[in-house]
């Protein structure tokens, strides 16, 4: 499977628009939630938070600066509390956590939006640089789910949203390593807390996007590599595929993806996989796919791997 082709390729398809989710917005959110929204500024975040006040929803939306939340969302805005946060400090995360529920009683819906894309090769990017990424994407995550977790629990309810991407589910993009690796622990560690959280009645979903016309691709949100290498050449390609082509040109749009969050928020039984988009399914089909003939092919050799059975002695 080429990831750059498959990209350019997904950016480019035509598909019809959800038309009945304006329809089903209005009669599934009769109930005035409260969400906690991290990385609301811009992109996915911005967008749910844009419907969710909309809808006439509560939403506690967070940003390294309140100045970008007022600018994108505005001022004075009923049911809205722009909080700024550092998700890399836990006492940041706990006082916007409780300043949340002070303004508004409780927190129902909690989504885990932020984090940024990083390309290069693994053999380029150094420690410091991989590290960072996990420290928002990853780490940045673990800190808000403990700091709402105790709330959560005690009212028995509770709904959260941890944004991955399709590339936490299939790793097969060249370039793009180590932020597949933090979106597939968020993979991981979420469908751990779905497990572990079942029995309090909260739910967790992990939401895998495909590509979507966000800025997660202008210069400012995708960080490369500060040491390149000149013999990836196939690295460089796919990373200038990626911001001179598919920026600006990706099939999925950020509205649409937030409205079909909203209305898995509001199912009695939500996923715990949701994947958007058609680029999307079509490569975690593909990997589901590749997984399962190489099961089959290797299967004799993998599980020929346990003790031999003692065979019983002949009287």
């Amino acid at each position: 499977m080429n990831f750059a082709s498959i990209g350019l390729n997904a950016a480019r398809i035509n598909r019809p628009g959800y038309t009945n989710f304006e329809l089903q917005k209005t009669n599934n959110m009769s109930n005035r939630k409260t969400w906690f929204i991290t990385g609301a500024s811009k992109g996915l975040g911005l967008s749910l938070v844009k419907q969710l006040l909309k809808a006439g929803n509560n939403v506690a939306a967070t940003s390294r600066s309140i100045a970008g939340l007022h600018k994108a969302i505005g001022e004075n805005i009923e049911g809205f509390l722009p909080l700024a946060v550092e998700l890399t400090s836990e006492e940041s995360v706990n006082t916007a956590v409780t300043s949340a529920i002070d303004k508004f009683g409780s927190i129902d819906v909690v989504v885990n939006n932020a984090g940024y894309g990083l390309a290069g090769s693994l053999e380029e990017l150094t420690d410091k640089e991989a590290r960072t990424n996990f420290d928002i994407n990853v780490f940045g995550a673990l800190n808000v789910i403990r700091s709402v977790m105790p709330h959560l629990r005690k009212q028995g309810s509770g709904h959260i949203f941890n944004i991955a991407s399709i590339g936490g589910f299939t790793g097969n993009f060249p370039g793009f390593g180590i932020y597949c690796a933090t979106k597939f622990a968020m993979h991981g560690f979420t469908e751990s807390l779905a497990a572990e959280v079942k029995a309090f009645g909260i739910h967790a979903t992990i939401v895998s996007p495909g590509y979507f016309r966000t800025n997660f691709l202008e210069p400012d949100s995708l960080v490369v590599p500060k040491n390149e290498i000149r013999e990836y050449k196939e690295v460089r390609e796919i990373q200038r595929i990626h911001q001179d082509e598919i920026n600006g040109n990706q099939e999925g749009d950020p509205d649409k993806a937030a409205l079909a969050m909203i209305r898995v928020a509001e199912d009695k039984n939500p996923p715990l996989h949701l994947f958007l988009g058609k680029d999307a399914y079509q490569l975690a089909y593909q990997k589901m796919e590749s997984v399962t003939s190489e099961l089959k092919k290797w299967e004799s050799v993998g599980t020929a791997t346990s003790f031999e059975q003692a065979q019983p002695a002949i009287a």
